[in-house]
């Protein structure tokens, strides 16, 4: 890959313009250390040293986009509580737009909780409350998409399954973004198994890829591309979204990427330190939209987001990448 041609997109990647739709969360991390085991149960007692929080789900896309210098606005559900009103601080002080997020008494923000003790995530707790928008909390999703298509790049879907995506939304939102001609990017999500019309590019991971092809699970295999159930779940999520590029992310494997009828290209993974695999899907579909908005080929921006996601799984928490960071991996290879 021609190191220069990927600099000079990095250095457009500020001056993009992204709208995120989805399913908004707020994550919160307590700090802590463990010096003993409890003696009610074997389960290790952690000593709180500090609490944090961060945007989550796609709230955290959004964050990514940002952090890149990028402007970028939100579309969503926010609760009228206490953890809606952080979440809606947190990104305001980002400078993220958050015009577009509607917060209603009837909404429930989800909140995870990761509690964390000699860097290493000891347990997830998870507050939320699975709910299909109305009818009114739809047509004001739709109508910020229409407000803001003309002043944006591109739109990304960020679906967690809780309930902000549904098949009819799904589908208008595909054809205002096809209709205004901009790039639309979609991290799907087994649970609600859409389908989606008119993607610019749509990023599973393996396990997703796997679920919504219909086919169960397996070990994967060295390498990806002779992994033959792999290949034949990119197939069949290909023939159903026909989106213009397909992006399996495959931890620890990298990356497999298929565009129309090219044969499969497999990006290797170039993560040295693990140690928080939380939010790397958030920066990967972050990068991918940047990157083609910029102008990048689907290749290219591929390897971008290939290289985004190892440098924020060297990171603790729901952590972010720098165009700086970016371009320091790149000069690296």
């Amino acid at each position: 890959m021609d190191n220069p041609r990927l600099n000079r997109i990095i250095e457009r990647l500020g001056a993009g313009r992204i709208l995120v739709a989805g399913d908004l969360m707020l994550d919160e991390f307590i700090w802590g250390r463990v010096s003993r085991i409890s003696p009610e149960a074997p389960v290790p007692v952690v000593e709180v040293t500090s609490e944090s929080y961060y945007p989550g789900g796609a709230a955290n896309v959004a964050r990514n986009v940002r952090e890149l210098g990028a402007a970028v606005r939100v579309a969503g559900i926010a609760g009228a509580d206490p953890h809606g009103a952080r979440l809606l601080e947190l990104l305001d002080a980002a400078g993220i737009d958050i015009t577009g997020v509607l917060r209603d008494p009837s909404f429930s923000t989800t909140v995870k909780t990761r509690i964390i003790a000699r860097h290493q995530q000891v347990t997830r707790v998870d507050r939320e409350r699975h709910a299909t928008l109305t009818a009114q909390q739809t047509a004001f999703i739709l109508a910020q998409i229409e407000q803001a298509i003309d002043d944006v790049d591109a739109v990304i879907v960020a679906d967690y399954g809780k309930g902000f995506l549904t098949q009819p939304l799904a589908g208008r939102i595909g054809h205002k973004v096809c209709a205004a001609g901009k790039i639309l990017a979609v991290d799907p999500h087994p649970h609600t198994s859409l389908v989606w019309q008119d993607a610019t590019v749509i990023k599973p991971n393996r396990r997703e890829a796997f679920l919504e092809a219909g086919i169960a699970p397996s070990a994967p295999i060295e390498p990806p591309l002779e992994d033959k159930p792999l290949l034949e779940a990119a197939r069949r999520l290909q023939a159903r979204w026909q989106p213009k590029s397909l992006l399996i992310t495959l931890g620890a494997q990298g990356m497999l990427l298929l565009e129309d009828d090219a044969p499969p290209h497999h990006l290797p993974a170039y993560a040295k330190d693990v140690f928080d695999v939380s939010g790397a899907g958030d920066t990967a579909i972050s990068v991918l939209a940047l990157a083609l908005a910029a102008g990048a080929t689907p290749g290219e921006a591929a390897v971008l987001a290939n290289r985004a996601s190892a440098i924020v799984v060297g990171k603790l928490g729901t952590a972010t990448v720098t165009a700086a960071e970016l371009a320091g991996s790149v000069a690296r290879s």
